[in-house]
């Protein structure tokens, strides 16, 4: 076992494809892991790869991974140096990264007082603008919650109310019809307690069709601050994000350049350390500070592909308190990526959780394609957790080179048990808008005849029933098997 600086032994205090791919860059530098799971995680290939396993416990599934106490327990009876959450869960959970800190251990993340400033993001957005970054106008409920109603109304429609705290696209609604803004309110308020225990709301004018960008910053505990560029994820059902690309086709090289100074001024002007992605509104030529996760990203993958780095292995080396060691000019983009997250839903039936064992789970592999994910054949997937199950990440040499690897390993993927999004996805990179690169957040519901499968010929459904009766063992003993009336006559010739 080797160290890395203090750290020795690392916990991650997350499940599925995350857990696997922290799990991965911790063993490669040598350290020792340790995982937590919830029982109905029991035979995940996480808990599988971990050096050391701890069952935890709690009312709900999810309520045990969010148990800050027993983590904290685990990670001091297991010898723990450090603590990475991955995203989701205690990620962002300012509290959590203070007790760690305060039991002697470290937060693989940026300080509790930075999460507090940038995780909350009604605080951020008013830190952002008094440093002078573009913000859209906006109405915030802890200026005067007697008049948050009020002043939201005042910006007039569209509008889109948001929790402070808390992410992935849960407890948001656009507001369209000014009648509905109270209700609506009532709803988002009661979500966000729901969701993250946080019933503050913010109200922002919404860019009709508007475009989501993000720049992926990192900064280590000496003052150094690098973008490694922009990722595109306007590709979204329900503020979720589906599909992530970068570089992103919608930017000149000068707007590039300032969208990417923008987010390394604003994590400069915070004091940040560790990995975090500022976030974007783009539209009309203009761009407007969305939010900043002071985490992980989901689709860190997507950088890791243009630019080589291991975004945990930075994670790692700034958390022991190393410098970056390179400077902006060192970082450059090779090549295009593309990510497709793959969910256990049914796309014809609004997106609705789907849930099964896994039958089958045969990957795509190749040249610039990698998969990641927390499942194995046989382990059941409830509706406990998210519905997200893997990604599929590739790389080509420019962005048409991406999207066939991309249609091409679509079609190689193979996950049987319970309906998935793969076939929608294959449908989704194919249309027009998206390899055109003319795509925004509500593309997904303009296209509602992308969501179901196209209805295949009465012919061709015979053809594929026939071919599955054809493969079933019980099907062809039965053809095959000789009638009991006919096995009486014996050796009896004609």
């Amino acid at each position: 076992m080797t160290a890395l600086g203090s750290i020795k032994t690392v916990l991650v205090a997350n499940r599925g494809e995350i857990a696997l791919r922290i799990l991965g860059t911790v063993k490669s530098l040598g350290l020792r892991s340790v995982i937590i799971y919830h029982a109905l995680d029991s035979d995940s290939p996480a808990v599988s790869m971990a050096d050391e396993a701890v069952e935890i416990t709690g009312p709900t599934p999810v309520a045990a991974y969010l148990d800050g106490e027993q983590v904290l327990a685990v990670a001091r009876k297991s010898g723990a140096q450090a603590i990475h959450p991955g995203y989701g869960f205690l990620s962002e959970n300012a509290d959590f990264a203070r007790k760690v800190e305060d039991a002697g251990l470290i937060f693989i993340g940026p300080s509790p007082e930075t999460i507090e400033l940038l995780g909350d993001k009604i605080r951020a957005r008013a830190f952002v603008a008094a440093q002078g970054f573009p913000v859209a106008p906006s109405a915030i409920e802890d200026e005067d919650p007697t008049s948050f109603n009020e002043r939201a109304r005042a910006l007039g429609p569209p509008l889109l109310i948001k929790p402070a705290a808390g992410g992935g696209g849960k407890g948001m609604h656009i507001v369209r019809d000014m009648a509905l803004l109270d209700e609506t309110i009532t709803r988002a308020r009661s979500e966000g307690q729901r969701y993250f225990g946080d019933g503050r709301l913010y109200a922002e004018r919404y860019v009709e069709r508007p475009r989501h960008i993000e720049v992926q910053v990192l900064g280590d505990a000496h003052g150094n601050i690098v973008h490694l560029f922009e990722r595109e994820c306007s590709l979204q059902r329900r503020f979720q994000k589906v599909v992530e690309e970068s570089p992103s086709p919608a930017l000149t090289p000068e707007l590039r350049t300032r969208i990417c100074d923008v987010a390394v001024g604003i994590a400069k002007t915070a004091g940040y350390r560790n990995a975090g992605t500022v976030e974007f509104i783009y539209g009309g030529g203009a761009f407007y500070f969305l939010e900043m996760n002071t985490r992980l990203q989901v689709e860190h993958r997507v950088t890791e592909a243009v630019t080589g780095l291991d975004l945990v292995r930075e994670q790692l080396r700034i958390a022991a308190g190393e410098p970056l060691g390179y400077s902006q000019d060192a970082v450059a983009v090779s090549g295009h990526a593309i990510e497709l997250r793959i969910y256990a839903e049914d796309p014809a039936r609004d997106f609705l959780p789907t849930t099964g064992h896994v039958l089958v789970f045969d990957v795509p592999c190749g040249e610039g394609v990698r998969v990641d994910a927390g499942i194995r054949v046989g382990q059941n997937i409830t509706a406990a957790f998210d519905p997200m199950l893997a990604k599929l990440i590739v790389h080509g040499a420019d962005r048409n080179d991406a999207i066939e690897k991309a249609r091409a390993a679509l079609r190689q993927f193979v996950l049987l048990g319970f309906p998935t999004n793969i076939g929608f996805l294959n449908r989704l990179i194919a249309t027009e808008e998206f390899r055109s690169g003319e795509v925004h957040t509500g593309l997904i519901g303009e296209k509602p005849d992308i969501a179901a499968p196209p209805v295949p010929s009465e012919d061709k459904l015979r053809a594929v029933l026939a071919i599955a009766a054809l493969s079933t063992r019980s099907v062809v003993d039965a053809a095959k098997r000789v009638p009991a009336l006919h096995v009486s006559l014996g050796a009896w010739r004609n």
